[in-house]
C-alpha cells in the first residue's frame, strides 16, 4: 500500500508540472511543435537525454545486461561514443536550418534543406517516420505495462492504459513545452532512483570489492568479449563495438530527441546543452549497466524469469516501500518521458508532413495526438515482442531512413528529390531485412542501413543524370 502511495505521489507530481504549461500556451502549431524556439539549454539537455534513455533503459539494457554480463558494456562504450560524434556534426546545423526554413517539425527542414520543397519526399518520410514511431512508442507503453504488472501484479494492459492515459494529459495541455518540463523532473528522478538502488545492493553485498568477487563467481559473466558473436575475440569486439557505434550514431535520426535541439532559445547555446546532456547520459548509462550486472547476483537464472522485470524485481527485494515507489516512479517517469516525445513527433509527422494541407487548428492538432496515442496504445497491448527488440528496430529504421539525408546534406551536396527517397528507401530497406534474417545478431542492423543509404547517393545521382541526358538528346 505504501508503494502505491509513493508511485502515485511521484506521478501525480510529473503530471502536475506537465499541465502547468497550459499557462504558457500560446495556441499555435509552432509553440505546440516547437516551443517557439524559447526553451534554455540546461532544459534542451535534461530533457533530451530523458527522452534517449527511456524504459528502453530502465528495462531492455538492464535485462539485456542481465543476460549477457559485462560484455554489454560495448554496447555503452559505442552508443555514447556514437551519439557524441552525431551532436558534433548535426545538432548545431540542424538548429541553424529550423531557424532560416521555418518549418515545425524534423521531416520539414529535411525536406526544405536545399530551399526547394520536395513535397513527395515529405510525403514518404513522414510515413516512414510515423510507422516506426508508433512502434516505439508503443515500446515504452509496454515498458511501463511490464514495471505495473511485477510491481503490482496488474495485468500488463493496465500500465499501458495509465501511461497513455497520462501521456495524453499533458501533450494535449501544452504540448512540447509539458513534454520537456516533465522530461527535465523525470530526469532527475531517473538517475536518482538507479543511484539509491546501486548503493543499496552494492552495500547489502559487502562493498564494492566483494561485490566484483560475486560476479566473478558466475560463469562468463565477467567475459569482456560476447560469446554469440560471428567472429571470435577482439576481432569480434572491434566489430560488435563499431555497430553500436553506428546505434549512438543514429540518434541523429531520431526526430523525437533531436526536436528538444531545434527548440533551444539561442543556437550559440548548442554546448551549453550538450554539457548537460553528456555529463547526465554517461551517468546514468553506467548505472543501470552496473545495476543490470548486480540483478545477476541476488535474481539467479529461474525459469521463464523475464529479464527486463530485473530492475523492479530486485527492487522489491532490497528496498522498503516508499523506495519501491521511487524506483517503480523512474521507470514510468522514463517511458513517459519517451512516450510523450514519440506521440508528439508522429502528431507532427501527421498534421504538418502527411497530410495534405499543414493542419494548422489548435483543436484538430490535439485530436491528432490523441488519436497517435490510441493507435500507440493498441500496438502495445497487441504485441508479443520485447521492449528491447522493438526499440531497437524502430531506432534502427529511423536512423537507416534519415541518417544518410542528414550526412549527405551536411556536406554541402544538394541531391534532387528521387534521390533523396531512394537513400531513405534503401536504408531502411536494408535495416528491415537485416534484422529479418538475424544478421542483426553480428553487427547492428543501423550499421549496413546507414552505409547502404548512403551508398545509394552516387548510383542515384547518376542514373538521374543519365535519365535527364537521355530526354535532352531527345
Amino acid at each position: 500500500m505504501v508503494t502505491a502511495w509513493s508511485f502515485a505521489a511521484f506521478l501525480t507530481f510529473f503530471v502536475l508540472i506537465g499541465l502547468s504549461s497550459v499557462f504558457l500556451s500560446r495556441h499555435h502549431s509552432s509553440d505546440y511543435y516547437l516551443a517557439s524556439n524559447s526553451v534554455q539549454p540546461w532544459l534542451v539537455g535534461l530533457s533530451a537525454v530523458a527522452t534517449n534513455n527511456s524504459g528502453y533503459m530502465f528495462i531492455g539494457v538492464i535485462g539485456y545486461t542481465y543476460t549477457v554480463g559485462l560484455s554489454a558494456f560495448w554496447v555503452m562504450a559505442g552508443w555514447i561514443a556514437g551519439d557524441f560524434i552525431a551532436s558534433q556534426l548535426v545538432h548545431k546545423r540542424l538548429r541553424g536550418m529550423t531557424e532560416s526554413s521555418g518549418e515545425l517539425s524534423y521531416i520539414g527542414v529535411l525536406s526544405n534543406w536545399t530551399g526547394t520543397s520536395m513535397g513527395r519526399y515529405q510525403k514518404l518520410a513522414a510515413l516512414l517516420s510515423l510507422v516506426l514511431l508508433l512502434a516505439y512508442a508503443a515500446a515504452q507503453l509496454l515498458a511501463g505495462g511490464k514495471a505495473l504488472q511485477a510491481l503490482f501484479d496488474w495485468p500488463r494492459w493496465a500500465g499501458a492504459v495509465a501511461g497513455s492515459v497520462l501521456v495524453a494529459a499533458y501533450c494535449l495541455a501544452g504540448g512540447i513545452r509539458a513534454s520537456i518540463w516533465t522530461d527535465a523532473a523525470q530526469s532527475v528522478v531517473m538517475i536518482s532512483a538507479m543511484g539509491v538502488l546501486l548503493w543499496v545492493a552494492i552495500a547489502a553485498l559487502g562493498g564494492p570489492v566483494a561485490t566484483v568477487d560475486a560476479l566473478y563467481q558466475i560463469p562468463n559473466y565477467m567475459n569482456w568479449f560476447p560469446e554469440d558473436l560471428a567472429f571470435p575475440g577482439a576481432a569480434g569486439a572491434i566489430l560488435f563495438a563499431l555497430g553500436w557505434l553506428f546505434a549512438g550514431f543514429s540518434v541523429a535520426g531520431q526526430p523525437h530527441v533531436m526536436v528538444r535541439f531545434m527548440t533551444l532559445a539561442n543556437t550559440g547555446d548548442m554546448n551549453r546543452a550538450r554539457v548537460w546532456y553528456y555529463l547526465w547520459f554517461v551517468a546514468f548509462y553506467l548505472m543501470a549497466t552496473a545495476v543490470g550486472l548486480l540483478s545477476r547476483i541476488y535474481l539467479p537464472e529461474i525459469g521463464n524469469f523475464d529479464a527486463e522485470l530485473a530492475l523492479p524485481t530486485m527492487a522489491q527485494q532490497l528496498l522498503s516501500p516508499v523506495m519501491v515507489g521511487l524506483i517503480l516512479a523512474g521507470i514510468f517517469a522514463a517511458t513517459l518521458s519517451t512516450a510523450d516525445s514519440l506521440i508528439l513527433s508522429a502528431s507532427a509527422a501527421l498534421t504538418h508532413d502527411l497530410a495534405p494541407k499543414n493542419i494548422e487548428r489548435p483543436v484538430l492538432i490535439k485530436l491528432a495526438t490523441f488519436g497517435v496515442t490510441l493507435f500507440a496504445l493498441g500496438w502495445a497491448l497487441i504485441s508479443a515482442q520485447t521492449v528491447f527488440g522493438m526499440v531497437v528496430m524502430a531506432w534502427s529504421g529511423l536512423a537507416s531512413a534519415f541518417v544518410p539525408v542528414l550526412a549527405i546534406l551536411i556536406s554541402g551536396r544538394r541531391p534532387n528529390e528521387s534521390t533523396l527517397i531512394a537513400v531513405s528507401a534503401v536504408g531502411v530497406l536494408t535495416a528491415l531485412l537485416w534484422r529479418y534474417f538475424d544478421l542483426h545478431n553480428m553487427v547492428y542492423e543501423g550499421f549496413p542501413g546507414i552505409v547502404a543509404g548512403i551508398a545509394t547517393y552516387p548510383i542515384a545521382q547518376f542514373i538521374g543524370a543519365g535519365m535527364k541526358k537521355d530526354k535532352s538528346n531527345r
